[in-house]
């Protein structure tokens, strides 16, 4: 079992310096030696699975297993059933038992990502499991104890979220017991260009290739990018760089289009002036990114997601979030 107080295995992964950055860090490491709720908040892409990873490993239950759910990709048809499991004939399909993520976390630790994406009928059977230890599977009579720390993920603002009606309160304070905020990279001090060497010296050892050199232009214009996508998207320019770049010398034209003064101009010229005169509005910016996006690629969403740096889904996602049509 690992020792408390001292973060090990994924660590590597979670790289900064940043004293909003560290100050997560060292709230993780106090309440991984606990059993406590905890509820990670930060944009998409900032590494709140990691961080999730991060207190499970060095938390008591570390030699019992991490199940992670996404629950923005469960459907609201089969989300009781994925969670709470069923038993054969329950329904049509089920050909045989299955016990469910839920119990499948039994002793170690339960991660809901993308909590806030749940139907309040769900809503209502994970409080009712939280409250009682017991879940009932889809068709069985019987109740089942299951032991689990519950660590929970949002990009959503949850308290605004039970007030609007999307999310009910009695769960919202059963989760939220103890928050940690992860910062955006844009806010990250410093550790832009850290994560860049780091990442970039990872995966040219990974692929066989040295790594790429980045020029001085090229690091300004990264610095003064404001990274949507955050560490995700970081992660997957290095990971490109190394491989179309390897050895070589990367200068600002090398850079996906996204980077490009070409682009910033365009953006300009389509109203985003008051960026410069009142500050960044990131929500603002973000819409226009995508707006940009899907305009340059002619509405096609997967070339759109690739210019942006973001899967698919986190790109649909963030569309249905700022109603683009």
């Amino acid at each position: 079992m690992p020792k408390h107080g001292k973060m090990s295995g994924s660590e590597k992964s979670l790289i900064g310096k940043s004293p909003q950055f560290r100050a997560v860090l060292r709230a993780a490491r106090v309440v991984a030696a606990t059993d406590v709720t905890v509820l990670i908040q930060g944009e998409s892409g900032v590494g709140k699975e990691l961080l999730a990873r991060e207190i499970h490993e060095n938390s008591p239950r570390a030699d019992y297993p991490m199940i992670t759910i996404n629950c923005a990709a469960l459907p609201d048809t089969l989300a009781e059933s994925e969670l709470f499991g069923h038993i054969r004939g329950a329904f049509t399909g089920a050909v045989s038992d299955n016990p469910g993520k839920i119990e499948a976390a039994d002793g170690g630790t339960l991660f809901l990502d993308e909590v806030g994406e749940l139907s309040l009928s769900v809503q209502a059977k994970l409080l009712r499991f939280i409250e009682s230890g017991e879940l009932q599977p889809v068709g069985d009579a019987r109740l089942r104890r299951v032991n689990v720390r519950m660590i929970s993920a949002t990009n959503r603002d949850l308290g605004a979220e039970v007030k609007a009606g999307g999310f009910r309160e009695d769960l919202y304070y059963r989760l939220h017991v103890v928050p940690l905020e992860l910062p955006p990279l844009r806010e990250r001090d410093g550790d832009i260009k850290i994560m860049l060497e780091e990442m970039t010296s990872r995966f040219a050892r990974m692929h066989g290739l040295e790594p790429p050199v980045i020029s001085d232009e090229t690091m300004n214009v990264l610095l003064r990018y404001p990274w949507p996508g955050n560490v995700r998207e970081l992660r997957n320019l290095c990971e490109r760089l190394v491989v179309l770049f390897s050895g070589r010398v990367v200068e600002p034209g090398n850079l996906p289009s996204e980077f490009q003064s070409g682009v910033d101009n365009g953006l300009l010229s389509k109203g985003l002036l008051w960026l410069l005169e009142s500050g960044v509005r990131m929500d603002e910016l973000e819409e226009q990114l995508i707006r940009h996006a899907l305009a340059k690629t002619g509405g096609n969403r997967s070339r759109a997601a690739r210019l942006l740096g973001l899967t698919r889904d986190t790109l649909l996602y963030r569309i249905k979030k700022h109603a683009i049509s």
